[in-house]
């Protein structure tokens, strides 16, 4: 029986194979970051806000953003209520015009 020679595999696909590797465990590290960031993230508990607020009587929530120290109500008839973060009281009532 006659052996062939193993065929002789060029030097471009050897560079070639190492940077689909090297690539290959890039992008796991990076999915690996991701996930990672990602479950870290949803971790965070939120900002500390009282249990409930008392809003004037009639008024109604539209939005609410939360800063240092306070947080703001926008109300549906063109309010924004300024509480205390922690207490709860209202401190500020800007009428929207």
């Amino acid at each position: 029986m006659d052996q062939s020679p193993e065929p002789v595999e060029p030097a471009n696909l050897k560079v070639l194979r190492l940077m689909v590797t090297g690539l290959t465990g890039v992008m796991i590290v990076g999915l690996v970051v991701v996930v990672a960031l990602i479950v870290i993230r949803f971790r965070d508990s939120g900002p500390v806000l009282p249990e409930d607020i008392t809003l004037p009587d009639g008024a109604r929530a539209h939005a609410v953003t939360a800063a240092e120290g306070w947080f703001a109500v926008v109300t549906d008839d063109d309010r924004i209520l300024i509480f205390d973060r922690i207490t709860g009281a209202l401190r500020q009532e800007i009428e929207v015009k």
